[in-house]
């Protein structure tokens, strides 16, 4: 599997997005070393998104769902178990952005449920 060039200006709109997500995790009393679901879409060509289920174990995810968003356009959902600290949140993104360029399809994000330690 070939690693895709990343666009610095979109990782950095991207990482932005994704620093408003932890602190908004942070609020809600995540505790970001606790790994968890962490599930990411794409967008794209029906053809494209199927390839890219594909290869999603591959490349380190499980297949969650395939959908129409509110537009008919199709939306591929992935799945993976990992922490929810900066790091981690700032690797997968780069992840993402090399599927994108490797697959031809459009990333639009990511999202976890909050984990305290406490409750499920």
């Amino acid at each position: 599997m070939t690693k895709g060039a990343v666009d610095p200006r979109r990782l950095e709109e991207e990482w932005q997005a994704d620093q408003e997500v932890l602190a908004n995790l942070v609020e809600n009393g995540d505790r970001p070393e606790i790994e968890r679901a962490v599930d990411v879409s794409f967008r794209g060509s029906a053809e494209a998104l199927e390839r890219l289920s594909d290869a999603a174990e591959e490349l380190g995810f499980d297949f969650l769902d395939m959908e129409e968003n509110e537009d008919g356009e199709p939306c591929l959902f992935l799945v993976r178990e990992q922490r929810a600290d900066p790091e981690s949140i700032k690797a997968l993104t780069v992840t993402c952005l090399q599927i994108e360029a490797d697959f031809g399809v459009e990333y639009d994000g990511w999202g976890c449920v909050a984990q305290d330690g406490i409750t499920e």
